[in-house]
């Protein structure tokens, strides 16, 4: 099995987790920010994280060399989280993961100059062709701009920014490291944010379910994404999460009574076509 079809097969894992963040996040909305549930989310998921890494002992390859790396790719993640959370409580799912599927673009104009992975015109065709196919979903209007839009919009760079970072990582942090710097910054900057104003929702028993999900997910699509990394390049991996797009949009519309039309469709297959574009010639070239 090929590096680009294993990759593949870990990003099918990240866009369940990541589907089912979104709902879970949705549903959590009505009773905490986004601080609170950052807050909450991290805090459940470093005790899974510190479990896991104590029992497997692979705690002994974590090491403080690049703290750096990881506090800046946690201030990426976190400013990027925090605006898909807000605005997964107040647009519709499908149009929250339009605008944040403009990620790979951003992630390809950004790996050459961070990464210095080759820029191909292939990758340039496939990134365009996925855009083209998110306009068509979205077909977003500048004169009603809701500020849920722009907050999603605004997360895809950041969480572009968080995919070459991860990628930068995976060259000398395992898994685990990048897992639990993950957990612990996400813990912190979600305490002094939730804290800043002095008051902090407590979540009842109700809550406890949907907060274990959301950080269950949180740490399964994290370790999928990190594994896809390490696997092939970002630019190949990161076009993968445009298959989101019609999931999303589908339990969107079975869930919450959201609209869905044939343009949702259209789109998403140019969307498809664009992503089997750009694995075909990574795959080709290693035959």
């Amino acid at each position: 099995m090929s590096l680009a079809i294993q990759a593949a097969l870990w990003m099918l894992g990240a866009i369940f987790s990541f589907t089912t963040m979104a709902i879970a996040g949705r549903e959590l909305s009505a009773g905490f920010d986004t601080f609170e549930i950052m807050l909450y989310r991290s805090a459940i998921a470093l005790l899974i994280v510190l479990v896991l890494i104590y029992t497997t002992e692979t705690y002994r390859k974590i090491g403080t060399s690049a703290w750096r790396t990881h506090l800046i790719r946690n201030i990426f993640h976190f400013t990027g989280q925090n605006l898909w959370f807000y605005a997964l409580a107040v647009i519709p799912l499908a149009q929250v993961f339009a605008f944040e599927f403009t990620t790979p673009l951003w992630v390809i104009l950004l790996s050459p100059l961070l990464l210095g992975e080759r820029f191909t015109t292939i990758r340039l065709v496939s990134a365009l062709m996925g855009f083209i196919g998110i306009l068509i979903v979205a077909r977003p209007d500048i004169e009603s701009l809701h500020p849920g839009v722009l907050a999603a919009a605004a997360c895809a760079i950041f969480f572009a920014l968080t995919y070459v970072s991860t990628k930068r990582l995976t060259r000398t942090e395992s898994i685990s490291a990048i897992m639990l710097y993950l957990c612990a910054l996400q813990l912190i900057f979600g305490l002094v944010s939730a804290g800043f104003d002095g008051v902090i929702a407590l979540p009842d028993i109700v809550d406890l379910p949907l907060l274990a999900l959301l950080a269950v997910c949180g740490l399964l699509a994290h370790f999928c994404i990190t594994k896809a990394l390490t696997l092939a390049p970002a630019t190949v991996v990161a076009p993968f999460d445009f298959v989101r797009l019609p999931i999303i949009a589908v339990a969107g519309m079975l869930i919450y009574d959201e609209s869905i039309d044939i343009y949702v469709f259209v789109g998403a297959s140019i969307i498809f076509a664009g992503n089997y574009l750009n694995i075909w010639f990574e795959m080709r070239k290693k035959d």
